[in-house]
């Protein structure tokens, strides 16, 4: 490790991990979870040829708001024939929960990046829906500093219409993305629409699967089949979901 700096509630740190496994960070929120008004941000470099993953221990809930937005905005670099997974746990919205979040990729064109992120309409399990509060979810990804890829999902107001649309999320516990690049993640697609069900794409050489499950156990355990398939193909990874995600 080069450089480490962090300041409360986070913390990142480094559980052991096979000798041939690359180095694992653990971000650790110890504030117990994200309220409106907060204000955090990761910024994660990962150098010429050296490799990293990074997860977390739990879920990251995001409680209900008074009113403001809690923002969360998340920078990782990956330089030449690096290797970085970024395999967090799901974010879980509470109803009125109010989330701004913007995840920055920048990439060397040799680089190797695998990345998930998941969102859960509240806690269904305990009876509580999303039905009203606010979500702004972006992503930007660009290799050798030019965009190659971009998206966006916005939610505001009565969530529970949204669920009724036309393009709507239906009864949908939550909703699930898979990003991976490298210089030959062309060759994974099939196996990709393997583990989406068909619903993989590759988008200006960045391969994507969408998941959205009505049941939350399922779509984490879709997750975990689909990471067992990719990592070690797409960064040399070990199959399957982080060892913290079975904790």
């Amino acid at each position: 490790m080069r450089h480490l700096a962090q300041e409360a509630p986070l913390r990142a740190l480094f559980p052991a991990v096979e000798p041939h496994e690359a180095p694992e960070a653990t971000i650790v929120n110890t504030g117990g979870g994200v309220v409106g008004g907060d204000r955090y941000a990761l910024d994660i470099e990962v150098e010429a040829g050296a490799a990293l993953t990074v997860t977390t221990p739990a879920a990251e809930k995001i409680y209900r708001s008074a009113g403001e937005d809690a923002e969360i905005v998340t920078h990782l670099r990956c330089g030449a024939d690096a290797r970085l997974e970024w395999l967090p746990q799901e974010t879980i919205l509470f109803d009125g929960a109010r989330l701004r979040r913007r995840i920055d990729i920048e990439l060397a064109p040799s680089a190797r990046f695998l990345g998930v992120e998941t969102i859960f309409f509240g806690r269904r399990a305990s009876g509580e829906w999303l039905s009203h509060g606010a979500l702004r979810d972006a992503w930007m990804l660009r290799i050798d500093g030019k965009p190659v890829w971009a998206d966006a999902i916005g939610l505001e107001g009565d969530i529970a219409a949204h669920r009724t649309a036309p393009f709507g999320i239906g009864d949908a516990a939550g909703y699930a993305t898979i990003v991976v690049a490298g210089p030959t993640v062309a060759e994974l697609l099939p196996l990709a629409r393997d583990c989406a069900a068909g619903a993989a794409s590759l988008v200006n050489g960045i391969l994507l699967l969408r998941f959205l499950e009505d049941d939350a156990s399922r779509l984490r355990l879709m997750l975990v089949e689909a990471l067992t398939a990719l990592r070690p193909l797409a960064t040399g990874g070990r199959g399957g979901a982080p060892r913290l995600w079975m904790n």
